[in-house]
């Protein structure tokens, strides 16, 4: 029995995650969560899982959970104090980091303290302090395990493998919600045409993300900090039908592509139960034969800049990946919030970029105060707009 800490548990990749436990109760339990404000799912699991650690993020919301469920023996918490709680709860072999956004950070670094083998789903954890998050998890001694589906297919092939033989990383990209439409054409879009992925079912940021190629930006530092390669060894490759995860080149021209149907199901398991595999039956087989055919395509920079200034971030580094991150956050949720236009999103990350002085080597404190400038930056170029 593996004992999990999970949180953003009512997310995208939090469903996903219990999901997997709900398959197999009798090699998982989640002991602790945190969610943010949907409470009736909460609810739900309390009642299914029978979790030991409840976090919410409202105190209001805490108050009446603990209220409602006073009677059977669980520890509720809140805001940014009890998603540390949950990360670090004594009872748990694994975090699995399935939040959107920063927030993820400083629960990560703490898990790792305690020593807890971590499965992140939380991009911007390693985005914006990887050298932070890789250095703690080798002294500590922990497994950094990859959810998301492109770093799970590298780590899979490279499984058996030598660093040294490794040509390139090549990520693979859906192209997202307007994939087939031109600059041109994307003025005017709506939130609900970007929250229309064609693959995938994400959560809203995450879509928008997508649309904008700034995930795969994310992925691309990610891939960067997880495999220890530069960035000039790591491509990303459109492929429309999300089948082919990722592949790995080595030296000698071989290629190792790990495929699988769109399932998220798939690498969060993976995660779990690395070196080894259970079945998931409930998942899509997937049948080339019935699909026909795959299509790629070079990855165009001027028709997604937002991954161009992934990787000018990211080979800048310091303290530059955290302005990107930030500024993306704040402009995605403007966009969403109908403040910005879709365009608008690279229009305000590209401001913030230029605007910031590079800090080579920043501490945890510097990090966190670079997050919070860029962010009171990009509200003010909102609201000027």
């Amino acid at each position: 029995m593996k004992y999990i800490s999970l949180l953003g548990a009512t997310g995208s990749i939090g469903k996903q995650t219990a999901a997997v436990v709900r398959e197999h109760p009798q090699d998982f339990k989640i002991v602790a969560l945190s969610a943010g404000r949907n409470i009736d799912l909460v609810r739900e699991y309390i009642l299914e899982f029978k979790p030991e650690l409840v976090s919410v993020q409202e105190k209001s919301d805490y108050d009446q959970l603990k209220s409602e469920f006073s009677k059977e023996g669980i520890t509720f918490t809140y805001g940014d104090e009890g998603l540390v709680e949950t990360a670090v709860y004594h009872r748990a072999d694994v975090l699995v980091n399935a939040v959107i956004g920063s927030v993820g950070l400083f629960p990560t670094l703490e898990a790792i303290k305690a020593g807890k083998d971590i499965a992140i789903a939380n991009k911007e954890t390693l985005v914006t302090a990887g050298h932070l998050v890789m250095d703690a998890a080798k002294q500590a001694g922990i497994s950094l395990l990859p959810v998301d589906s492109e770093h799970s297919a590298i780590f899979q092939a490279l499984q058996g493998e030598q660093e040294k033989n490794i040509e390139r990383l090549i990520i693979t990209a859906s192209g997202g919600s307007f994939r087939d439409r031109t600059r041109e054409q994307l003025a005017g879009v709506t939130v609900e045409e970007a929250l229309n992925h064609p693959n995938w079912s994400m959560g809203a940021k995450i879509t928008i993300d997508s649309a904008t190629m700034m995930n795969k930006g994310l992925e691309v530092i990610e891939a960067h900090w997880l495999f220890d390669l530069p960035y000039e060894q790591i491509d990303v490759l459109l492929h429309k039908e999300s089948i082919i995860h990722s592949m790995v080149e080595f030296h000698d021209s071989s290629v190792m592509a790990q495929l699988g149907s769109p399932d998220m199901r798939v690498p969060i398991q993976y995660a779990l139960t690395y070196p080894d595999r259970l079945p998931l039956a409930s998942s899509n087989r997937l049948n080339l034969a019935k699909l026909g055919l795959l299509h790629f395509a070079e990855m165009d920079f001027d028709r997604y800049p937002c991954l161009r200034f992934a990787y000018e971030a990211g080979k800048i580094g310091g303290t530059m990946p955290t302005v990107m991150n930030a500024a993306n956050e704040v402009a995605a949720a403007a966009f969403l919030d109908g403040k910005v236009t879709f365009l608008g999103i690279e229009t305000l990350i590209e401001k913030a970029m230029n605007h910031h002085t590079v800090i080579a080597v920043p501490d945890l404190a510097t990090i966190q105060e670079v997050d919070e400038s860029t962010r009171q930056l990009v509200h003010t170029l909102v609201k000027e707009r």
